[in-house]
């Protein structure tokens, strides 16, 4: 695989964590500066260019983009999208997570545990939005922030509207929440990889201070989540469009209630606190996505009949071997390669100039009559006569056995 780690600051522990578990894993990786990519947009063409040089390409990106970026970052993020390049947190994902108002906005519709939030302009909503949030004390949020920056906790209606009253009048945009009592000084930080909670720990703040972020001093722990804390984590980055990210949520008496979902998690201190290789299991899963790659051909057989996703060996004697991919006719038989299997090793998405060999396995979405008058007489007999679609669990075991 080849990867781009999209980040401006590679001597970043989290970025030189993400190089090394890359590189450990045999994949060839680059750290590239979100800020030197220009964006060239033409008809059917969209384009970037490095440090005004055309840019190679590559299978996968990996966005860690700050605060100060987001609208160029996610620029750059949309563009890699449109060129097919797979990235594990989309543009819009990485902007629904990254605006307070929008995420909570998205969280509301769905049964997952939020504190109570409002949302005001006018000032003359400000003292009955707080009432319907509980009343004093409250805590208030700039919409954008990040590591406890712009988070306040007034303890009186008086200190709140003071409060409030100032940022507006500094054109600043903030959010008035539920003060979740029973979790004060405390949070969970739960690292979401696709369908599963990697890593957990619990933040606490140490002495009068609230905000329990590690950048602000708080000191942390190893924790094992029970099932409904790591399903709400794993729904609540589902529903932003993060297939990557750190969910934090307060320990609320009725169960588990997110506080904010990051786009761009740091590692230092859960893979200090958990002793964990999580910059390696995000390595693997991205990887695993280039190698079978799902979502893709789930979205085609959705609104597509008669096509589906089968492994067709190359036998000895074969046609088909000494001839390139594109040579080979796949594509005028409407079959498309995700993956080439050969001794252990795997090409995803094979170029058109690959050769292929005897006994090589090409896992493909194509149609399924196609398909079918591919696979070799000995093993079609082995076979059903309906070409089946795989399911996830067959996934899984190729991915096991390669």
């Amino acid at each position: 695989m080849k990867l781009a780690i999209l980040s401006k600051e590679p001597k970043n522990y989290t970025t030189k964590r993400l190089v090394e578990a890359a590189k450990l894993r045999g994949h060839e990786v680059k750290v590239l500066n979100t800020l030197k990519f220009a964006l060239d947009l033409e008809e059917e063409a969209p384009d970037l260019y490095y440090r005004q040089k055309h840019l190679s390409n590559y299978d996968a990106i990996l966005p860690r983009i700050g605060v100060s970026l987001t609208y160029f970052g996610t620029a750059v993020v949309r563009q890699f999208q449109q060129m097919d390049v797979y990235s594990p947190n989309s543009a819009d994902g990485i902007l629904n997570s990254r605006d307070k108002l929008r995420s909570f906005q998205i969280l509301s519709k769905h049964k997952i545990g939020i504190p109570a939030t409002t949302f005001v302009k006018d000032k003359k909503d400000v003292l009955p939005a707080i009432e319907r949030v509980g009343g004093a004390p409250v805590v208030i949020k700039l919409l954008e922030g990040t590591q406890g920056i712009g988070v306040l906790l007034a303890h009186t209606i008086e200190m709140a509207t003071s409060i409030i009253e100032l940022l507006q009048s500094q054109k600043q945009n903030v959010l008035i929440q539920k003060f979740v009592a029973e979790s004060k000084g405390k949070d969970i930080r739960a690292i979401v990889v696709g369908d599963r909670v990697i890593a957990a720990m619990r933040r606490v703040a140490q002495g009068q201070e609230f905000r329990s972020n590690v950048h602000r001093g708080g000191h942390t722990e190893m924790v094992e989540l029970d099932d409904q804390y790591k399903e709400t984590a794993i729904r609540a980055a589902r529903l932003m469009g993060l297939a990557i990210a750190g969910v934090d949520m307060l320990e609320g008496k009725d169960g588990p209630q997110i506080m904010e979902i990051n786009s761009s998690p740091g590692l230092e201190g859960i893979e200090g606190c958990t002793n964990l290789d999580i910059a390696g299991a995000m390595i693997d899963f991205i990887a695993a996505k280039i190698d079978f790659p799902e979502i893709d051909f789930k979205e085609k057989l959705s609104v597509s009949k008669g096509y589906g996703v089968n492994e067709i060996l190359i036998p000895e004697g074969s046609e088909y071997v000494g001839k390139s991919i594109k040579d080979s006719g796949l594509r005028e038989k409407d079959i498309n390669a995700l993956s080439l299997h050969r001794e252990g090793m795997v090409f995803p998405n094979p170029k058109e100039d690959k050769i292929l060999e005897a006994e090589d396995r090409i896992l493909c979405f194509g149609k399924t009559e196609s398909m079918k008058d591919l696979i070799p007489m000995k093993t079609r007999k082995r076979r059903k006569p309906k070409t089946q679609i795989l399911t996830d669990e067959d996934i899984d075991k190729m991915k096991d056995e390669s």
